[in-house]
């Protein structure tokens, strides 16, 4: 579920949401991002948030549906989703160069156009390629899956 609800900031302290803990103590859920002074907050299924949270943040949280703008909001918004990107990055780099990336995307736009028609071998590589990215983005969907995007 995802939790929304405003931060409370002074000069003299912060106020945040208090999230479920394990049996060890460690906190369950992660703070997404906050838009527009709205803090988002994935809580995974079986937690619940305890009931003593701050009074400065009380009346402000609720459980919220994203739409499809504030999703894409949170994810530009939070440094979970830019890391997740990143490492993304990074598992095309380990395998497939700048230049490479460049070589299929020039095939593809001329195969589509009509400019170019692709060698069989091309056509091979490219379905590789095409496969192993496939497989890194759906890495990516399943990483912010895991936190509620």
């Amino acid at each position: 579920m995802i939790i929304a609800y405003r931060k409370h900031i002074t000069d003299d302290i912060t106020r945040e949401l208090r999230l479920p803990e394990s049996a060890g103590h460690q906190p369950i859920g992660t703070e997404l991002a906050t838009v527009d002074g709205v803090t988002y907050v994935f809580i995974p299924d079986g937690a619940d948030l305890p009931e003593n949270q701050p009074p400065e943040i009380s009346a402000s949280i609720e459980t919220v549906v994203i739409s499809a703008v504030q999703r894409a909001q949170i994810k530009a918004d939070s440094p979970h989703c830019w890391l997740i990107s990143q490492r993304m990055v990074e598992m095309i780099r380990s395998h497939y160069s700048l230049d490479d990336e460049m070589y299929f995307a020039r095939i593809g736009v001329g195969a589509a156009t009509g400019l170019y028609s692709p060698t069989e071998q091309e056509l091979q590589e490219m379905t590789v390629f095409g496969e192993f990215v496939e497989s890194v983005r759906q890495w990516g969907r399943e990483q912010r899956a895991l936190i509620g995007l």
